[in-house]
């Protein structure tokens, strides 16, 4: 039979206190550090909103991460700790031990609250880090230690949901919540846009809005991630004013210090790459429609040659010149990773001379290649190119047109004797890890088969290419 160990001195202390609700300030001071964390849990749990408020005033450590502990829309857990805030600001000295610099709303920090680690900095992200240490203000010099707040934001275009709504109005000070609008401008001239790490931008703007955005866009100079999608060009001004409008929007870029991921799905903005300063680590430019010369200063963007990601999904380069493409791999080919060229309608004559640059993309880990127009000879000349990809870990390859009838169904027995011969080929060449072939997307049921789902009876069925 087991003995259920004794509680320790420092839990049965802890006890005691969340026995006491009426507890004050000076009992925490006393308190060891190492029992804040798993008390402010249990307070937490329990809804100790007195308790919650005094340890607040007292946090000893550099950041509070609430947001680990937050459920959605948990409005009551947020209100006592910035009520708690409110309470030590108010005062003209602050508690000793108070060292609270960071309040991070943000679902992260999960590990800190698990296991301990007496050093909450440690946690934060590098750029809350750096600054902790650049701004901490020594308490006995009478200066006002700054409080950082970091929180996910997800704008829409008309207002702010009740919780953002709240901080919002706690940030300013209003007494009234929710009784004013708040459009997107105006949160934006609130935030510290230099301390913005990740931006998406999933909204039908024109470029006369992106061309507004553009100056806060501009203060958000320690971007890692930015993502743009859904921009369209107006009709009603001319070509020379939408350029224009382009390139008040890329001249931004510029200023980006850190920018290291950059989506752009459905903008046909090249002249954003080239304002870059820094080498992109991921591109990901999807669903645009593109003429020779954009690929051509993609391919010549000082900003692309140290790529691991790249993807042009989505991207129709039917009819397209190959070069600037064969350019662009041969520039990445010790770098790249990642290669996403699906959906991109590329034939046969386009990919043979695509085939040797290819070849020397030695740290390749994943091809997507679905959805092109590749015969059965190419196909096998792919893979005898890929021979010293040895860190390849997963492939996936388009249905050869020969497993297509005159009219695009699919013929099963044929795409299962092609793909078999395919792999047949590849394991003579290297030991494949994840391999798949596929064919297009069935316009009418959206499906993608695959051989290893299909009978292998030689019979066309109904699934054709688009």
């Amino acid at each position: 039979m087991s003995i259920k160990a004794p509680p320790t001195l420092l839990q049965l202390a802890g006890q005691s206190l969340l026995r006491n609700e009426a507890l004050d300030i000076s009992a925490l001071e006393a308190l060891p550090i190492e029992l804040f964390p798993p008390l402010f849990l249990e307070d937490l749990a329990r809804r100790c909103s007195n308790i919650i408020k005094a340890m607040v005033q007292v946090w000893p450590f550099p950041c509070l991460a609430l947001g680990a502990l937050m459920k959605p829309w948990d409005m009551e857990a947020l209100q006592v700790a910035l009520d708690g805030i409110d309470m030590l600001l108010g005062q003209q000295v602050h508690p000793r031990r108070w060292k609270l610099q960071v309040l991070d709303l943000r679902t992260v920090h999960q590990n800190f609250w698990k296991i301990w680690s007496g050093n909450m900095a440690g946690h934060c992200t590098p750029q809350a880090k750096s600054r902790n240490q650049a701004e901490a203000i020594p308490l006995s010099t009478g200066v006002k230690q700054p409080l950082r707040l970091i929180v996910d934001l997800n704008l829409e275009l008309s207002d702010l949901d009740e919780l953002q709504i709240y901080l919002f109005e706690w940030i300013c000070g209003l007494c009234t919540c929710g009784s004013r609008a708040w459009p997107i401008h105006r949160v934006l001239c609130l935030l510290e846009l230099d301390w913005m790490e990740e931006l998406e931008v999933h909204c039908p703007w024109n470029l006369c809005t992106l061309g507004i955005f553009a100056s806060y866009l501009g203060q958000m100079r320690n971007l890692h991630k930015l993502c743009i999608s859904h921009t369209c060009v107006l009709s009603c001004i001319s070509p020379e004013q939408n350029e224009q409008l382009v390139t008040t929007f890329s001249c931004e870029f510029g200023k980006f210090n850190r920018l290291q991921q950059l989506y752009m799905n459905e903008i046909t903005a090249w002249s954003v790459l080239r304002c870059l300063k820094l080498p992109l680590e991921l591109l990901s430019i999807t669903h645009c429609q593109l003429v020779e010369s954009d690929l051509k200063h993609l391919s010549q963007c000082p900003s692309i040659h140290q790529l691991k990601h790249l993807s042009l999904r989505g991207v129709t380069l039917s009819y397209v010149g190959p070069e600037p493409l064969q350019v662009l791999l041969e520039r990445v080919t010790d770098t790249l990773k990642t290669l996403d060229l699906e959906d991109c309608g590329i034939r046969d004559s386009q990919f043979t001379v695509l085939l040797p640059a290819l070849s020397h993309c030695s740290q390749l880990t994943i091809f997507s290649f679905y959805e092109n127009h590749i015969s059965m000879s190419v196909l096998k000349d792919l893979l005898h190119h890929t021979a010293r990809l040895r860190q390849l870990r997963q492939e996936l390859y388009p249905a050869p047109l020969e497993s297509y009838d005159g009219l695009g169904s699919v013929v099963t027995g044929r795409l299962t004797q092609h793909c078999a011969e395919l792999m047949d080929t590849l394991r003579t060449i290297r030991k494949p890890m994840m391999v798949l072939f596929g064919t297009e997307h069935c316009p009418q049921c959206g499906n993608r088969w695959r051989p290893e789902l299909l009978p292998t009876s030689p019979t066309s069925v109904s699934h054709q290419r688009q």
